[in-house]
């Protein structure tokens, strides 16, 4: 393609259209049906192409701007679903301060097809809201009038439209066709019809339902009137075929309504297919002027020549100047194509003048190629103080430009000579680098990141193409449905299948040939979702919004916002044809643009990972080491050619003479925002919609500027170490190249912040007003993932930092620039907080996000403990240890006023802890570690916050209590007993102590380690541990199974020299062995070995360790009558507690103390003397103090009546033990009286 240079002076942000969340989509049925609510249909993905067009495409599309209020003040509207369906969306930039955003989307389904050409609006003076006007393709006209709420909550279009929708089936339609409408007002429309007239529809704002809501009117072009006569379509003079309809040469084919004069009077003008204007006055029906549009004389032999094509409707343009006045542009598509300016003025008698601007002068544009065929699709009129600003649209199929031109209206004989400027198009493809063994990643990573990039294809982009993919393999099933599915996953799914890993003729696995294989499947799959996604770029409409100065292309399924360009991007763009200015800074963009051209992708991915290194990395070398590790890093140096370094020298001269500290100065002065902007503080909020143009127009100036400022740096490095001989040097003699190299450092460290933030995408809750219940059906799933939206981190993140001044007087298309400019500079006025963003991720618990974060962190003790918490939340605690020490002394000063602002990870009594001293710092880490149950460092930093608790202190006994508290159960978790007993011995508090010793003793026991456990002192506390010890061997009845309680406390009081004590444990424990049976099973080797035996070995071992004074101990005499009695109270007191479960509150009644019983008993007593001796007692209290003098009345249990049990008769026991053994063993049994055996009769 041959195309004409124009100066560029302005770029395009293009967004995709797809809503962020389903949740932001309303569905409204406009016919009868419209009484049941909202409709539930919901968007199939297509499987064909022509099924994604008509799904997904939008036939026409504009925006909308209202006059009379704005909030919001501009809407979208589009054409879709083969013309069924009018989808509406606010798409404001910005709002005031206390205005609510307006993110839903309606989408209005129609019973018939609309007529594309009659779609207008309306906005009441008296009412805020919007009307909408649409005729179908069965001549129905449908009003509907909107409220902004219904863009803002959900529950607001619960019950459907109701009244504010009314449908009418005009009268004259039967006998006209309509063509086009416009809106006068929200009450008057006018509809142009096939025959030249016009119908005029007025509305009955009478309250009579059996009335017609509107009140027609006809007007024709031979004459005005009521009457029906006047509508019989003779066919005299010649028409034009359009649509099954013959159109007279008088029809209008496109439209405009201004408002002006001394009475307000609103006009209609019209351009017709004879080529001319005509200028209706919409309050009589005259026609009060007409004329060719180009000021030229019209042969009537040549009629046919002048005429225009039906399909054009974006030939008129009125700009109102006020005093009465307007300027009026026209379009004539004959030909070349011209336009024409004309000056037309009102009086007081109810005419008008329409005078030539510039008569005999004619302004033809150019198309921007002199080769291709591009159709001038639509144009747009500024007001600028030096005269009109003309915009136009060319399209060639899919393709389009966007030119502009300053008109000189002041210059009568060269008003188009300043020149038409352009609009940069991004119409480049993206490619993937190629993928090698130098790959750090998989292949399929690299092609995900690409095409799953934020806002380059919509899911039913990527739905149809998989679906296509699919279907060109033979593996579609159309019954596949992957609605809730992740499409990453299906894609990956269908293309790894395409590729299998074989063997090479060597017979091992042959990776080159799978690589190949997937990266041609992946390169296939690319080129059919970019033949896709080009469609969605097809333009529709040029409009200009004269409130924000904004330029916007509605395309299929695009919107693109047009700013002005950087000073950077003005150099970049027009390198071959820069301004004197900007020359030298020109040449030093290209050569570095030029020199790494050249380089293969390899080169490419080990330079930006030496990059990393540098812009992650704090380095304490020289500037000059530092440039040699780049370089060595990079390895680029041995894939420099001659022709390479040949080019460089062009353009910049032998030694690199041009290039001076003073250029790279230049440099860097494009890409720092102006001094105006930095100091701009009252600022304007953007919309959601606003938020992504600036997101857009960041990721495209983030990609430009980090392109230019990588290729300088690597030129930088070439140039330091470029020198031969004697009489060569390196640059740095010439200027500080070090400094240039740090500032270029700092630069595309910024950049790569923003890069990471413009290309990861976050899921945030929708806002309350797009977020209803789902319904009852719905999976789970689905009904989370309708209540999040998906949008980049630097939307989701610093949305809210975006803005604009409150009384700006620029454009919005340069104050965006600006904004954006700030942003991207190094020295930036909008500061990324990045701790804050860490707090907002771990919030949500994204831990992944916030640790690519940490090489964008600053280093202040705050950040630094944001750095450990998310190290603590990734599970790296090593890490986070490390952060938490480092950040302890500057979160320990005590501080009297703090920024207290964390995105809610810091709760008050976490914010409390920090700035108040050591020992609340590291208890607060303390608290974080014992969350995450990571023990070990929970007593690291336990120990940490003891060693700076300082005696005397204002709660100081409670913090280390607590830090105590949390050492000892950190101790114990993992085993570390002697910790825990230190920190347990450290205790003040008594009742805590002993509670924590019976929880250590118990662990210790229950883990095995019997020999720690004694060998700990447990100074002061081993008579309770005794105790602990004692009372779990009591409740112990197994002896063999569980812990073995009785050897725990006979080793134990052994290992204190208490042996009589521990024979008392044994003679326990060889009571419990025998009343289990243990004694009748006799050893398999020797009989007489048995569990009964040993331990009456060990029990007379250990009183023999005594002298024969002491060999004694005592033993319970507890007979076998009070053994059943015992027994059968036991199962007694289980039965009651059983049936009166406040019976049971502790392990028996009898435990109630007689102290105790006696003054509940004196209570129930005065209180029922309380009222009156005759009073009624309560039933319960009856029962209660019944039972409590049951209880008092029962006498004293007497004590266990105990024996002397001396060596001697352990002995003897044992003997005896021995002996009936043998007995049993020689099958000699005793037989009594009362065996049963005896009863033989």
């Amino acid at each position: 393609m041959t195309s004409r240079n124009f100066e560029i002076l302005y770029k395009e942000a293009r967004l995709s259209l797809e809503p962020a969340s389903q949740s932001s989509v309303v569905q409204l049925r406009v016919a009868p049906q419209s009484a049941y609510g909202r409709s539930n249909s919901a968007r199939t993905s297509a499987d064909d192409e022509k099924s994604y067009r008509h799904k997904n495409l939008a036939t026409a599309s504009s925006i909308f701007h209202r006059k009379h209020h704005n909030s919001p003040r501009s809407f979208l509207w589009r054409i879709l679903e083969n013309g069924t369906v009018l989808s509406l969306r606010a798409v404001d930039v910005s709002k005031r301060q206390h205005d609510v955003d307006a993110p839903l989307i309606l989408n209005l389904h129609f019973p018939h097809t609309i007529n594309h050409s009659c779609v207008g609006f309306g906005d009441p003076e008296d009412t805020d809201a919007l009307c909408v006007f649409v005729v179908d393709q069965t001549n129905q006209l449908h009003s509907i009038t909107l409220h902004p709420d219904q863009f803002r909550r959900k529950t607001a279009t619960d019950g459907g439209l109701g009244d504010a929708y009314r449908v009418y089936s005009p009268p004259g339609f039967g006998f006209k066709h309509p063509h086009r409408l416009a809106v006068v007002s929200s009450d008057q429309l006018i509809v142009t019809m096939h025959d030249g007239g016009i119908l005029k529809f007025d509305k009955n704002k009478t309250h009579d339902a059996n009335q017609s809501p509107w009140r027609e009117t006809i007007y024709n072009v031979a004459g005005w009137g009521q009457s029906l006569r006047g509508l019989v379509p003779f066919q005299r003079n010649p028409t034009v075929r359009f649509d099954k309809i013959n159109m007279e040469l008088t029809a209008a084919v496109s439209t405009a309504v201004a408002t002006f004069g001394p009475n307000n009077t609103p006009f209609l003008f019209t351009i017709c297919l004879d080529h001319r204007m005509r200028v209706w006055d919409v309050r009589t029906g005259q026609i009060l002027y007409t004329g060719d549009i180009l000021n030229a004389k019209q042969d009537p032999q040549e009629g046919l020549k002048w005429t225009i094509d039906p399909t054009q409707n974006n030939l008129i343009r009125i700009l109102e100047s006020g005093n009465g006045q307007c300027l009026v542009t026209t379009f004539s598509p004959l030909g070349n194509g011209e336009f024409k300016f004309w000056k037309v003025k009102a009086n007081d008698q109810g005419s008008i003048h329409v005078a030539d601007c510039f008569p005999g002068t004619q302004l033809v544009p150019p198309s921007p190629s002199s080769v291709d065929v591009w159709t001038l699709a639509d144009f747009a009129v500024a007001s600028e103080s030096d005269g009109p600003e003309l915009w136009t649209l060319w399209k060639n199929n899919t393709s389009y430009r966007v030119h502009r031109l300053q008109v000189q209206i002041r210059n009568s004989t060269l008003p188009f000579n300043d020149g038409w400027k352009t609009v940069y198009i991004e119409n480049g493809v993206p490619t993937a680098e190629t993928s090698g063994p130098w790959n750090a990643t998989d292949s399929t990573e690299k092609w995900l990141e690409l095409i799953f990039s934020p806002g380059r294809f919509s899911r039913a982009t990527l739905e149809t193409a998989l679906a296509m993919y699919e279907k060109a393999l033979g593996t579609y099933k159309e019954t596949t449905s992957r609605v809730g599915k992740n499409i990453a996953e299906s894609i990956c799914s269908v293309l790894g299948s395409t590729a299998s890993l074989g063997r090479n003729s060597a017979g091992s696995a042959d990776y080159e040939q799978f690589r190949g294989t997937s990266e041609t499947q992946w390169m296939r799959f690319w080129r059919l979702l970019l033949e896709l996604d080009k469609q969605r770029g097809e333009a529709l409409s040029l409009v200009y919004d004269p409130v924000d100065g904004m330029v916007w292309t509605a395309c299929a399924d695009l919107v693109a916002a047009v700013r002005q360009c950087s000073d950077l991007d003005r150099v970049y763009h027009n390198l071959q044809a820069s301004e004197k200015k900007d020359e030298d800074v020109a040449s030093l963009v290209s050569a570095g643009l030029t020199f790494v051209e050249g380089f293969a992708d390899s080169t490419v991915q080990l330079t930006r990972a030496a990059l990393r290194a540098e812009v992650y990395e704090e380095s304490s070398y020289s500037d000059t080491q530092r440039m040699q590790q780049f370089l060595d890093r990079a390895g680029f140096w041995p894939t420099i050619s001659d022709e390479d370094i040949a080019q460089v020298i062009d353009i910049l001269g032998d030694n690199y003479q041009r290039v001076t500290l003073r250029l790279y100065e230049d440099l860097f002065d494009l890409i720092t925002a102006t001094s105006e902007s930095n100091s701009q503080e009252l600022r304007e909020p953007f919309t959601g919609f606003g938020r992504k143009v600036v997101v857009r127009t960041v990721q495209d100036t983030v990609e430009l500027h980090w392109k230019i400022l990588l290729s300088q740096l690597i030129l930088l490095v070439h140039m330091e170490f470029d020198f031969e001989g004697e009489d060569g040097s390196p640059l740095s003699s010439r200027l500080d190249t070090g400094s240039v190299y740090r500032r270029l450092i700092d630069a595309l460290r910024r950049l790569e912040h923003l890069r990471w933030m413009t290309k990861t995408e976050i899921s945030i809750p929708v806002t309350s007003g797009a977020s209803s219940p789902s319904a009852p059906s719905a999976p789970k799933r689905a009904q989370d993932e309708s209540r999040m939206t998906t949008v980049t981190a630097l939307e989701g993140l610093a949305g809210h930092l975006f803005g604009l001044p409150e009384n700006h007087d620029e454009p919005f298309l340069s104050s965006i620039t600006d904004l954006v400019l700030d942003l991207c500079a190094p020295s930036s006025t909008t500061v990324l907080q990045t701790w804050l963003l860490q707090c907002w991720l771990l919030k949500h618990d994204r831990p992944d996000l916030a640790l690519e974060l940490n090489p964008f962190a600053d280093q202040d003790p705050f950040s630094i403990y944001i750095q450990g918490r998310v190290f603590l939340a990734y599970k790296d605690y090593d890490a986070a240890s490390i952060c938490f020490r480092r950040a302890a002394i500057g979160l320990s000063i005590v501080m009297k006023h703090m920024d207290k602002h964390s995105a809610g990870l810091l709760d008050d009594t976490e914010w409390n802890l920090l700035n108040s001293g050591l020992p609340n710092y590291y208890n607060h880490i303390v608290n974080l570690f014992d969350k995450q149950m990571a023990y070990s460092y929970v007593m690291e930093f336990a120990r940490l916050a003891l060693q700076f608790v300082q005696t005397g202190a204002p709660d100081s006994a409670s913090v280390k209590t607590e830090i105590l508290s949390r050492l000892f159960t950190a101790a114990t978790a993992i085993s570390r007993f002697e910790e825990a007993h230190a920190a347990l011995l450290a205790m003040q508090d008594e009742a805590l102590q002993r509670s924590y010793l019976r929880m250590l003793v118990e662990k210790m026991c229950e883990t095995g380690q019997n020999r720690e456990l004694i060998s700990l002192p447990f100074s002061g506390l081993q008579t309770t541990v005794d105790d602990i010890l004692l009372e779990k061997c009591q409740v112990t009845r197994d002896v063999l199974n569980g812990v073995p309680y009785h050897q725990i406390l006979y080793a134990w009081r052994i290992s204190h020299n208490d042996y009589r004590g521990g024979a008392a444990v044994l003679l326990d424990r060889l009571q419990k062995l025998r009343i289990a049976g243990e004694g009748d099973k006799l050893g398999a080797e020797d009989a007489l070995d048995t569990q009964v035996t040993r331990q009456y070995l060990l029990l007379i071992n250990a009183l023999n360790c005594v002298s024969s004074k002491e060999a004694w101990i005592l033993e319970d005499v507890v007979s076998e009558s009070q053994d059943d009695n015992e027994e059968h109270e036991q199962q007694q007191g289980a039965a009651e507690r059983k049936q009166s479960p406040a019976a049971g509150r502790g392990s028996d009644d009898n435990n109630l103390e007689a102290a105790s019983l006696g003054e509940l008993m004196k209570k129930l007593g005065a209180r029922s003397n309380d009222d009156g001796s005759n009073a009624a007692v309560d039933e319960d209290d009856k029962a209660l103090l019944a039972k409590m003098k049951s209880f008092a009345s029962r006498p004293v249990q007497e004590k266990v009546p105990r024996k002397l049990l001396t060596l001697a008769e352990l002995r003897k026991q044992y003997q005896l033990e021995l002996d009936r053994i043998v007995a049993i063993q020689n099958n000699q049994f005793a037989i009594t009286a009362d065996d049963d055996m005896m009863d033989i009769a």
